[in-house]
């Protein structure tokens, strides 16, 4: 049963139903008529104010970003003012994320697992992944790396591997283990 307070106006409360659903259970595995039946409103009302699956999926998704990229920010930030720490800083929210209840993964790579190459929440999914790469890239170059493109395109794969493995094995030690290799990674390629 959600746990989406009934005083929030209904795009709202169904939106909240619907990402705490698919983030717990899956894009497929939950179907509209559960997000109904827990957000509390009439067909008629979720169809107003997402024309389908799809558009409630995608919504998820750009709710997602915002608050998975402001956490990887967030954790750069932590780290001081270094370029360089923030690039190794921003793996303290994969474990932070990891020590969230019911660790479920990447949404992104859950959801392109999941969706149809070309649909709306796929494009979102790879984007998503092009936006941290840039960010990570930014700081790359500010850092003096020598090459920043393969810097930030190692650094993200190290995240996505990561959120993946922790995923599978809910162990919490790949979060730990991509933390070293980009401390690595960063002292190797910012002199």
């Amino acid at each position: 049963m959600s746990t989406v307070p009934k005083r929030l106006p209904a795009r709202e409360r169904i939106l909240d139903t619907a990402c705490e659903l698919f983030a717990t259970h899956g894009i497929r595995a939950v179907g509209v008529d559960r997000v109904i039946a827990e957000s509390g409103v009439a067909k008629a009302t979720l169809y107003s104010h997402f024309p389908c699956k799809e558009r409630l999926v995608a919504e998820y998704l750009l709710r997602s970003d915002q608050a998975w990229r402001s956490k990887l920010r967030s954790a750069a930030l932590a780290a001081g003012p270094d370029p360089r720490d923030q690039l190794v800083g921003a793996f303290d929210a994969l474990t932070a994320a990891y020590d969230a209840h019911g660790f479920r993964g990447c949404s992104f790579i859950n959801a392109a697992a999941e969706c149809e190459l070309g649909t709306e929440p796929q494009t979102i999914a790879v984007e998503h992944k092009r936006t941290v790469r840039a960010w990570l890239q930014g700081l790359a170059t500010v850092a003096g790396a020598t090459d920043p493109e393969a810097l930030a395109r190692q650094l993200s794969l190290l995240i996505d591997g990561a959120l993946s493995a922790d995923h599978l094995e809910q162990s919490g030690q790949a979060a730990v283990a991509a933390k070293a290799a980009a401390r690595a990674l960063v002292a190797q390629s910012c002199p």
